[in-house]
This record gives structure tokens, C-alpha cells and sequence, in this order.
């Protein structure tokens, strides 16, 4: 087997046929078809099922898939860490954002990053699902992780700061009279939540809980920025980080008492190349702000 043959597979996966592959990859189409046959051969086990619709992936192909996506960008990590030393940085980097965390600190780093790096590419994940979250780091894929601190958070995670988290509110409400908003004061009010598999629903949750409220929501949203909006408008309250805020709400919000913050960690692969190892430095130099405890 060779990285060329895992190349080829993932790109027919794809685009779901082995046409469509070859103009993605530039090559003659019976390259592509041969490669692949040749990988089925070797592997004595079929890849891809043959419908009227196109090739689609196996149950056995699907699980080959993933390991040899790992190897692919295993591959181009070693290549980039290869070429680091001698010539302009060349790679990807994977990136992981739990919603709502660094929103404002991550867009200024990775920006310093392509300046810096300017033909290394970026695809960032934004709140993904636990279980994509593990699929990403089981496959191998995942160069940095920007997170809250959990139980689970590893002995290698860097403190990067705090975010605090802050009420938003519909224009006229009567709590925004108050320079700091008391959580038991909302008892009753209707709440814009998140995905329930979302670290944001996890601490509004939890913060609603401790301070003996129980929520009525009133929708669920995916985005913090659309979770705003709604509150902005009068469907309900909302608990952000304050760095989530997008411009032009900022008279409908107001911290809370008591102070709600999160600390926010950066995690990176065991070996870190050259280019997630910038990107850290980069978010350590941006602005956080200090416990909300200690002010």
C-alpha cells in the first residue's frame, strides 16, 4: 500500500466516483481506477459498493477510510515539519473551538499565523459534538484544541485567561437599570438556550441551577451570535462569554452576580510541529481577561 493509493481512495469517497476523482487530483481516470483495484487486491476486501448513484464507501471501507485519512495528514504534518527547517512552512493545521470561547482572541491569531505562515492552510471546527471531537483525535487529525477547563482537561493543557460570561437582554428590559445583573432577579424569565451537547448550555445550565432557577427555554440555538440576536429581541435571556458579543449589543448586556467565568485552555498534540506551536504563542500574546473573582 502506498500513500499515493490512500490519496486516491479518499478522493473517490469524496466525490463519489472515480471520474470526479481524477479532475480533483489532475490524473488520467484509469490511474485512479487501477490504484484503487490495486488497493482491493492487497487489502483482499472491497472498498467501495458500485450503485446507479456513484461509488459509495463499505462498512470495511469506511473504517479504512478513516485510518488512512489519518495517515494522509500524518503524512503532510511530516512533510510540513520536514520543509519547516529549510523553507517556507507548507501544511495544514487542524484547529478545534468549543462555541462561544476565544471568539474574539482566535480570528487576531490566526491571522498572525497566515502572515506568518502564509501557505499553511487552516480549517478550524467550530463546537463540534463530543463524538466528533473524539473522531478527531482518534483519527490522528486534531493540531489544537481552544477549550473551557473540565475534569477531564490534560496535564498538558496551557491557561491561556478567563471568559467571563454575561446576560443579554431584550431592549427595555427592566435588570439593564442595573450596572450588574443578580441571577435570582431572572427567576422566571425564558431562556435562549444551546445544543444540548454544547459546553455553553453545560455552564448556563449549571449557573441557572446553583443560583435555585429552573429554566423555561425558550428555543435552542447552534451560534452565540444567533442566540444574541434573539435575546436582543425579547425571546428570552441569554448567558455568553462576553467576548462572544457581537458588535452593536453590548447596551442590552451586563455581568452577572454572582460572577460566572471559565477558564480557557489551549491543547495541542503530543509532538507539536512548528505551525500549531505559532499558532499557541500567538493566542498567549492576545488579550484574556482575568478571573472574575480577582477583580
Amino acid at each position: 500500500m502506498s500513500l499515493r493509493q490512500f490519496e486516491y481512495a479518499l478522493a473517490v469517497a469524496e466525490e463519489g466516483s472515480v471520474t470526479a476523482a481524477a479532475e480533483r487530483l489532475r490524473v488520467a481516470q484509469p490511474s485512479v481506477s487501477q490504484q484503487i483495484r490495486g488497493l482491493e487486491r492487497e487489502l483482499g476486501v472491497e472498498l467501495f459498493a458500485r450503485t446507479p448513484t456513484g461509488l459509495v464507501p463499505t462498512v470495511v471501507g469506511r473504517a479504512f477510510l478513516r485510518d488512512a485519512e489519518a495517515a494522509v495528514h500524518a503524512a503532510r504534518r511530516a512533510r510540513a515539519t520536514a520543509r519547516a527547517g529549510a523553507e517556507e512552512l507548507v501544511g495544514e493545521l487542524v484547529v478545534t473551538v468549543q462555541m462561544g470561547f476565544g471568539t474574539r482572541q482566535l480570528p487576531g491569531a490566526l491571522g498572525a499565523l497566515r502572515r506568518r505562515f502564509p501557505r499553511v492552510e487552516v480549517t478550524v471546527f467550530e463546537e463540534p459534538s463530543s463524538a466528533e471531537m473524539d473522531r478527531l483525535c482518534r483519527r490522528g487529525a486534531l493540531d489544537l484544541a481552544l477549550m473551557a477547563k473540565c475534569e477531564q482537561t490534560p496535564a498538558n493543557a496551557h491557561h491561556l485567561g478567563d471568559e467571563e460570561f454575561v446576560v443579554v437582554l431584550g431592549a427595555g428590559h427592566p435588570q439593564l437599570a442595573a450596572e450588574r445583573v443578580e441571577l435570582r432577579e431572572l427567576a422566571g424569565e425564558p431562556w435562549v438556550r444551546f445544543d444540548r451537547d454544547s459546553a455553553l448550555d453545560g455552564v448556563l445550565l449549571q449557573v441557572l441551577r446553583d443560583n435555585g432557577l429552573t429554566p423555561t427555554t425558550v428555543a435552542r440555538v447552534s451560534q452565540t451570535a444567533t442566540a444574541v440576536r434573539w435575546a436582543a429581541h425579547g425571546l428570552g435571556a441569554t448567558l455568553v462569554p462576553a467576548s462572544a458579543v457581537p458588535r452593536g449589543h453590548e447596551h442590552l448586556v451586563r455581568p452577572v452576580f454572582p460572577a460566572v467565568s471559565q477558564p480557557v485552555i489551549a491543547v495541542v498534540r503530543p509532538v507539536a510541529g512548528p505551525a500549531e506551536t505559532a499558532l499557541l504563542e500567538l493566542l498567549r500574546q492576545e488579550t484574556w481577561s482575568e478571573p472574575v473573582a480577582q477583580r
